[in-house]
């Protein structure tokens, strides 16, 4: 971030909301009168298949794209993906991971091997990641849907702006929209905060 602009790579399966993360990310950087930029690959998202999502803010942001080496943060909504992009993440970046294992029809149709254990391969490297059940909290807020909200709270200490700033973005587009599920994701996005400070332990014994 030494050109004033970060830069948050989201990445899992589709239908998890990836590409509405994004959305709520770029809107309340934009909130913070941040210039932003913002891509998104899917590739058959409805199906199951893998999305990505590129957002930059900063001062003046020229490209939407994130190069190789060059995300601040890596958001993955599924661990295999977390894994795969890593290679995208600068070294003393942040990858906030959801446990969830799903393997993405690129498995089933032998183009890719599902990792025996993605979170002791990205803990291994040495990076900073943060890992937990997303889909557990949401389980227990009664909302399966959650999931969604409980990853940019898991986030939203790692941003250049407040914490609060992105929770009322998502707090308030539920309330004038959808009212009945505002109070319930703001219980989501601290739920989120709460447990993205946990950080992941390799496993593996020290050399």
């Amino acid at each position: 971030m030494g050109d004033g602009i970060t830069n948050i790579l989201v990445v899992g399966i589709g239908g998890q909301g990836v590409m509405t993360a994004a959305e709520m990310l770029a809107r309340a950087a934009i909130s913070q009168g941040y210039d932003v930029k913002k891509t998104e690959v899917a590739g058959m998202a409805q199906r199951g298949g893998v999305v990505s999502s590129h957002v930059r803010f900063g001062p003046k942001v020229y490209s939407p794209q994130i190069d190789a080496g060059e995300a601040d943060l890596l958001i993955g909504f599924e661990a295999a993906e977390a894994l795969r992009w890593l290679p995208h993440l600068r070294p003393t970046g942040v990858a906030m991971v959801n446990t969830l294992r799903i393997a993405p029809p690129v498995v089933s149709a032998g183009l890719y091997d599902y990792p025996a254990d993605p979170i002791g391969e990205l803990t291994a490297t040495g990076i900073e990641v943060h890992a937990f059940d997303a889909g557990a909290l949401a389980e227990q807020l009664g909302n399966a849907k959650l999931v969604n909200t409980i990853m940019l709270g898991a986030i939203s200490d790692c941003l250049p702006f407040p914490a609060e700033v992105l929770k009322a973005c998502i707090v308030e587009g539920f309330r004038a929209y959808k009212p009945k599920l505002a109070d319930v994701n703001a219980q989501a996005f601290e739920a989120g905060r709460e447990a993205g400070h946990i950080k992941a332990v390799s496993q593996r014994p020290a050399a």
